[in-house]
């Protein structure tokens, strides 16, 4: 090979791996807590595959599930920073950082499927995504996780408020917890991911969760009595840092918010179907399922409902009531 033979070579296998590179797929690193085998985890998986057709290959969205890639309490900084892209969250992972994000954790105060069929595209939701924006972040999907809650427990059922009363369990937020608080209840906030260690080894006594993440994470191993009741409503939400979103292009920008939006709904329906299987198959592993009668839900609902609007109030102000407004509108 002469000098001019070897220089033309060379120069056209720099120019090679210059196109390769133009032409790699971003990557898209996306976070979140839920096991493999919850609804959501699934529904997560089927987006990131949306996502990739959707921008013909130009992201290449790695989903790193069950807290393997960042900590569930550590999502939210990790994307605002840019240390990864993307995370999904439970809304009360938010705490005190934006608190209007647990509105929907209010006893009793979402727990229609109908208002959660028109959320994705409401006042409320675009209220909720120009605060977290605010917050060093942009939200690019909503995934409806449960109206249908349990609190688990040991050797008997809670399926009055007076047996809250000594008992330490698992919170979810200070305004939520300010409920179980008022049941007589202690609480501790830790992430799902902690709670079944915390169950088997007598940290905590009980929990509330989703009735499907019960049963997807194995709850029944250490608890034997669960009661059915439609509490809270909780959802996922996917979020990109700001700035790497601003460099993508318009085809990756389409498919990130088509994706979301097809989401929300596959969200909605594995939820729905869930939280229909969840107590046969808790019964099935040995679990006294009860499930809340109306006059028990009512008493619930007395004894929870003021001591977490007081503390709504207190931790939203004037953002707390617009977003409550514009959740009637919904309802």
């Amino acid at each position: 090979m002469n000098r001019y033979t070897a220089m033309l070579a060379a120069t056209l296998l720099l120019s090679t791996s210059a196109v390769t590179v133009s032409q790699a797929a971003t990557p898209m690193r996306c976070s979140h807590q839920l096991p493999p085998a919850h609804h959501i985890a699934i529904v997560v998986d089927k987006w990131a595959a949306e996502v990739e057709k959707l921008s013909e290959g130009e992201l290449d969205v790695q989903v790193f599930g069950a807290d393997s890639l960042v900590k569930a309490n550590d999502n939210i900084l990790s994307v605002a920073k840019g240390d990864i892209e993307c995370a999904f969250s439970l809304n009360f992972q938010w705490g005190k950082t934006l608190p209007i994000m647990n509105v929907t954790v209010g006893p009793y105060t979402m727990s229609s499927i109908e208002a959660w069929k028109k959320w994705p595209t409401s006042e409320a939701a675009a209220f909720l995504e120009e605060k977290l924006a605010e917050k060093g972040v942009k939200n690019i999907a909503w995934m409806f996780q449960t109206n249908t809650s349990v609190f688990t427990s040991k050797g008997k059922a809670l399926v009055t408020p007076d047996d809250f009363k000594g008992i330490k369990m698992r919170g979810i937020g200070p305004a939520f917890d300010r409920g179980l608080t008022a049941m007589g209840a202690t609480t501790a906030a830790m992430p799902g991911s902690e709670v079944y260690q915390a169950l088997a080894t007598g940290v905590i006594d009980a929990a509330i969760t989703d009735v499907a993440a019960a049963y997807s994470r194995k709850y029944f191993e250490v608890q034997d009595h669960m009661t059915v009741v439609p509490v809270l409503a909780a959802y996922l939400h996917g979020y990109v840092n700001p700035a790497w979103h601003e460099g993508l292009s318009d085809k990756s920008k389409a498919a990130l918010k088509q994706a979301g939006e097809a989401a929300s709904q596959w969200a909605l329906e594995a939820s729905i179907q869930a939280a229909a299987d969840a107590p046969k198959q808790l019964e099935e592993k040995g679990v006294k399922v009860h499930i809340a009668t109306d006059a028990e839900n009512e008493a619930f609902k007395a004894a929870m409902q003021p001591a977490f609007a007081e503390g709504f109030a207190e931790e939203t102000g004037e953002d707390g009531k617009v977003l409550l407004g514009l959740i009637e509108k919904i309802q």
